[in-house]
This record gives C-alpha cells, sequence and structure tokens, in this order.
C-alpha cells in the first residue's frame, strides 16, 4: 500500500472515529437499537481502517493522529450538534492538539 493511500485510510478511520462517538450519544446507553448498530458497525469501519493504514504508517504518528482527529471532530460536533460550549479554554486545547498532530506529521519517522 502507497502512503499515499495509508494517510487517506487513517484520515477516514478518524472521520469514522467522530461519526462513532456521536452515534454512541444518539444510542443513549445502547439502549436505541438502530443506532446502536450504526455504532457498532462505525466501530468496525474505523478499526478496519486503522489497521489497513498502519501496514504503511509508523504506529505512533498515526494514531496519534487518528486520535487527534477524533477528539477535535467530536469536540466540534459536539457544539454543533448537542450545544456544549466553546469557551478560549476549549479553542485553545483544539489549537494545541491540531498542533500537535501537524507537529508529528510533518517529522521525520
Amino acid at each position: 500500500m502507497s502512503q499515499g493511500l495509508a494517510w487517506i485510510l487513517l484520515v477516514v478511520a478518524g472521520l469514522l472515529d467522530v461519526a462513532w462517538a456521536i452515534s454512541m450519544k444518539y444510542a443513549q446507553g445502547y439502549t436505541r437499537l438502530g443506532w446502536s448498530i450504526l455504532s457498532l458497525a462505525l466501530l468496525g469501519g474505523f478499526v478496519f481502517l486503522l489497521g489497513r493504514a498502519l501496514e504503511a504508517l509508523p504506529v505512533g504518528t498515526a494514531y496519534a493522529i487518528w486520535t487527534g482527529i477524533g477528539a477535535v471532530g467530536t469536540v466540534l460536533l459536539g457544539v454543533v450538534l448537542f450545544g456544549e460550549s466553546l469557551n478560549p479554554m476549549r479553542l485553545g486545547g483544539i489549537g494545541l492538539v491540531v498542533a500537535g498532530i501537524a507537529a508529528l506529521k510533518l517529522a521525520p519517522a
């Protein structure tokens, strides 16, 4: 697998991670069947794609970037969908995560 494809799979896995977290919220403790099934499918999807991406990418870098995508995306969707707060401290935290992702991506493996 090429590095380019591995990075694409990693980003998609991160986005599926965000969707998984949101679907868990909607599943309400896995008491809503449709959302619960979707949540488990998204979980399987991001684990599969992350595993494929790790065939070509350094594990530490890839895992940190995947986690960062999931964390930032989930915070932002929490604000949009559930009215969670987005204050200066949370914005600063998002900025630090994004800076960390950029540093890991740009650093030699």
